[in-house]
């Protein structure tokens, strides 16, 4: 009598089946391995399509206390629980954590309480949304009304340290205005015999608030180790006044008022040479 036929199972086949099975439990997992998101809430089926919003935009006058939604949508199988945070002045969350039910989408109402005096013109916030590793962030760009725009830029305390490669340009920029602006900055040095530097400043904000000021460096690897320089940063914003700002650079302080006449000479005998080795490399 024979023994019945018994069918081997290849290493190969049993992979093929392990994987089969991995892709039927799949959706479940990717379901729940969906990120949350969060967004403005839209305003109500009255204005479809302006649910698209990336941002906050509010605007209304001194004294008021404007309202919206934050929306998060939890697209997984599972109940999540995220942290609420508020940047900026006048902004107050309801609530500071929110638990979001398995596929659903939860909307946290927040206020913007403007102050009475509150100056005219833009100003700039943020609400944050953290959890599992993740932070969101969504602008509020608020608008107080009543006033004229009064778009003002400074820039201050302009100053340069160590010398030579190690030499570094620090200065201030400053909102003085009334309203929120996006600075692009302009980094000139003079030298006794010409300019020794021209170039765009680095680090500006892409928006810096009303009342704000960031202080601001600039690496100068290549300033001139024997010269009286006079270093100029220039700061410009759509809708404000140029601002233009100066700072002394002497890396021998003491080399000019002692040797008077022999060290400008002598500062011209370095640029000339440095000058004709330019001319030289650039024509061989």
């Amino acid at each position: 009598m024979t023994s019945p036929h018994r069918t081997r199972r290849s290493p190969r086949h049993l992979a093929a089946l392990t994987a089969a099975a991995a892709l039927l439990s799949a959706p479940a997992a990717f379901a729940d391995a969906k990120p949350w998101s969060a967004a403005p809430a839209p305003p109500g089926k009255e204005a479809p399509g302006a649910d698209d919003r990336s941002a906050f935009y509010l605007e209304g006058r001194a004294g008021t206390v404007l309202e919206d939604k934050l929306t998060v949508v939890n697209p997984a199988d599972r109940p999540r629980t995220l942290g609420l945070r508020a940047v900026g002045p006048w902004l107050a969350l309801a609530t500071r954590r929110v638990t979001v039910p398995p596929r659903t989408r939860a909307d946290m109402p927040f206020t913007v309480t403007v102050p009475d005096g509150a100056r005219p013109g833009g100003h700039s916030g943020a609400v944050v949304v953290t959890g599992e590793g993740r932070d969101v962030r969504l602008p509020v760009a608020l608008r107080v009304t009543g006033g004229p725009a009064l778009p003002a830029l400074a820039v201050e305390n302009v100053r340069v340290s160590g010398a030579g490669g190690g030499a570094v340009i620090r200065y201030a920029l400053v909102n003085r205005g009334n309203t929120a602006l996006a600075p692009r900055l302009t980094i000139r040095a003079d030298g006794l015999f010409g300019e020794v530097l021209r170039r765009p400043g680095s680090g500006a904000p892409a928006e810096l608030a009303p009342g704000r000021s960031v202080r601001l460096t600039e690496k100068w690897p290549d300033a001139p180790r024997l010269d009286a320089v006079r270093v100029h940063v220039t700061a410009t914003a759509p809708g404000a006044a140029r601002a233009t700002a100066s700072g002394s650079y002497t890396p021998l302080p003491w080399i000019l008022p002692t040797l008077g006449g022999a060290a400008v000479a002598l500062v011209a005998a370095g640029l000339a040479v440095r000058r004709r080795r330019g001319r030289a490399g650039a024509e061989t």
